[in-house]
């Protein structure tokens, strides 16, 4: 079963502080860096995540995801172009895939995913991204046709928690609503406590 709240870091740094607050679930999702910088950051963030009893999803680099022994791996649509899954699944690492559109949910589906994410909910407030607010509507679309546990992501706060998780979210994803609070460790742990109130009980 899927941590009803799962966190989107950039550094390890971010593991080591959230990890002691009961952070359990946490993708490390690295840009602009040099791929042997990456490949030490993976093995830094899955050693600190593993310390703490987190468990740790590897954006992307789905190779060096395999060669420093994750157990998850998220893969982006574009991903998917050049993602090798069946190595993956020889591995026995997780995979989880993003969607946008019932298209991408299709293509998403055809790989057996072990979750997938649906996003942007609301406007984002981290990032720029090319596909508008899905709303909850979307979401309530998406849980009546996967078998795999939903994760909603994109412009989520903490207030929003407890309607996301109503329309059928397993899991909420957020980055700015921890990572840019005043006090990251104090928001951490009121997201823990809003899923542990409002996600739905399996």
């Amino acid at each position: 079963m899927l941590p009803p709240f799962y966190l989107i870091v950039d550094d390890p740094d971010w593991l080591a502080r959230l990890g002691p607050v009961g952070l359990t679930f946490a993708q490390l999702r690295i840009k602009d860096k040099s791929l042997p910088e990456t490949s030490e950051a993976i093995r830094q963030g899955l050693a600190v995540a593993r310390r703490h009893g987190c468990l740790l999803v590897i954006n992307d680099y789905w190779q060096q995801a395999i060669d420093a022994g994750a157990d998850w791996v998220h893969l982006g649509q574009e991903d998917l172009d050049t993602a090798d899954v069946p190595a993956l699944r020889r591995a026995g690492i997780r995979i989880g895939i993003s969607t946008h559109t019932p298209a991408e949910l299709d293509r998403a589906l055809a790989l057996d995913p072990d979750y997938v994410a649906l996003g942007p909910i609301y406007e984002p407030r981290g990032k720029t991204v090319d596909h508008a607010p899905q709303g909850l509507a979307r979401i309530r679309e998406w849980k009546a046709r996967i078998p795999c546990p939903l994760v909603a992501i994109g412009g989520i706060r903490l207030e929003q928690a407890a309607e996301v998780y109503a329309a059928g979210a397993d899991s909420i994803c957020v980055i700015t609503d921890v990572l840019k609070a005043a006090d990251p460790e104090q928001r951490c742990r009121d997201w823990l406590a809003a899923a542990e109130r409002n996600a739905p009980k399996h």
